[in-house]
């Protein structure tokens, strides 16, 4: 016996087709735009810049991975079929893949030559005129065994010591002189001279290497003048000129402009808070479930910055399963039919909101924790200020997101009140999909992080 079909289930089909196809070819366009395969690897993409006022000018050290310095200038092909090795380097193919080390002899017998690629690739400049470098130290180090850097004191260690110090053998112990130019990092002290104190002056970073994941670089510039060194938080190649000041508001708002690129540029938290206002029926519901996410980010931030979680191997994959699967609870939330006063079946008034939303925020604020401990050390110049402030920058980034959506389903409803059901099922499905591959790829690396 065949069941008749109505032109309502008809309809009902047909909407969920298109809902269906719309959230695939959402997720398609999530989905796509992987990274080029590149000879050089970026496995350290973090930049730190001492600069400290002396009556001549000013004394720069520098702490970059050396990729930057040399993925650029490989030569022509040799007879060997491979490209002429760039400077401090030597090429070699392993399991055919072309693979780049550092030349521990080159290094040895002109450690200055790295140094000038140094101080070629970042110019400072007061009033518009350049100053002259001349670079007085260098060191490299293993990614693994670099010594602190987060202040001056450490930065003037740093250059204690041979001018490479070996990398042990993980198997025997025995140290070794082989290491990829991928997981090494390069220290240079450089003076820039200038005829007296400088109190303002300008960066531009003229290095342009080409690596993927250049331009997500995290930049800690120092200023260590009179008084508290202030830390400037840039993103980038520092291709645009940076105008350091000795002014603490200035500082600071790098924080804040590193929070709102953080929550931009984070998909998963994007997708968390795009579900969290397609489950509010009002605004008030929406100010609920934002303050709670709030409450709770902001809580473990702080922990998590300050160590105050676990720290075995497999603590950073289980935070980012958790924060993948709140995704799709909150998802699957927004879908829910409603109840009578428009609260869904599970939402059942504000206070469970708020409360659902401060645990799903602590999960979402260990994942800010780690981005931030990583760009700023526990001994850093005024942590607390540029923690706050960074705090500030996701919640702007969180308000940018939220009332983006907000507006975009309030025209929904207006002009096209009868596709509002469609357009929630829209969105609603890419970020359930989207999460669900994270889940089964992180539930991976956890397991991976419990067997080791």
């Amino acid at each position: 016996m065949t069941r008749a079909r109505t032109p309502g289930s008809d309809r009902r089909r047909v909407a969920l087709r298109r809902a269906a196809t719309m959230a695939l070819a959402a997720v398609l366009v999530l989905l796509a735009g992987a990274g080029a395969w590149a000879h050089f690897n970026l496995n350290v993409n973090i930049r730190i810049i001492h600069v400290e006022h002396r009556p001549d000018g000013l004394m720069v050290r520098f702490r970059l991975p050396m990729a930057y310095l040399v993925a650029d200038k490989l030569g022509p092909e040799q007879a060997d079929g491979l490209p002429r090795p760039a400077p401090y380097t030597t090429n070699a193919l392993v399991d055919g893949q072309l693979m780049h080390s550092l030349d521990v002899a080159a290094l040895r017998a002109d450690p200055l030559g790295l140094g000038a690629l140094v101080a070629e690739g970042h110019r400072f400049t007061v009033d518009g005129v350049a100053l002259p470098p001349r670079v007085l130290r260098l060191r490299a180090h293993p990614a693994l065994r670099q010594s602190p850097f987060a202040t001056l004191a450490e930065a003037e260690r740093s250059f204690d010591g041979p001018v490479w110090d070996p990398t042990p053998d993980l198997a025997t112990g025995i140290n070794n002189d082989t290491a990829y130019v991928g997981d090494t990092v390069v220290d240079a002290e450089i003076l820039y001279a200038h005829d007296g104190p400088v109190s303002a002056y300008t960066i531009t970073g003229l290095l342009n290497p080409g690596l993927p994941g250049q331009d997500e670089t995290a930049n800690l510039i120092v200023d260590n003048g009179a008084g508290q060194p202030l830390v400037h938080r840039l993103r980038g190649l520092l291709a645009e000129p940076v105008e350091i000041e000795r002014k603490m508001s200035g500082a600071i708002l790098t924080f804040v402009k590193e929070g709102i690129i953080h929550i931009l540029e984070g998909t998963d938290h994007v997708l968390f808070v795009v579900c969290l206002v397609l489950g509010a029926t009002a605004l008030g519901s929406l100010l609920w479930r934002i303050t709670g996410f709030t409450l709770g980010h902001s809580i473990t931030l702080a922990m998590g910055f300050f160590g105050y979680v676990p720290q075995g191997p497999w603590f950073v994959p289980l935070v980012e399963t958790g924060i993948a699967l709140s995704i799709i609870f909150a998802a699957v939330l927004a879908l829910a039919p409603p109840r009578a006063g428009g609260r869904s079946a599970v939402w059942r008034g504000d206070r469970p909101i708020l409360v659902i939303t401060t645990a799903i925020g602590l999960l979402h604020g260990l994942g800010f924790s780690f981005v931030l401990r990583e760009i700023l050390g526990l001994d850093a110049p005024h942590v607390w200020p540029s923690l706050v402030a960074f705090n500030l920058g996701v919640e702007v980034g969180q308000v940018m997101i939220a009332l983006t959506t907000w507006i975009v389903l309030a025209l929904v409803a207006r002009w096209a009140t009868t596709r509002m059901g469609l357009a929630r099922w829209a969105l609603a499905l890419p970020c359930i999909g989207l999460a669900g591959l994270w889940v089964g790829e992180r539930s991976v690396q956890v397991l991976a992080a419990l067997g080791g």
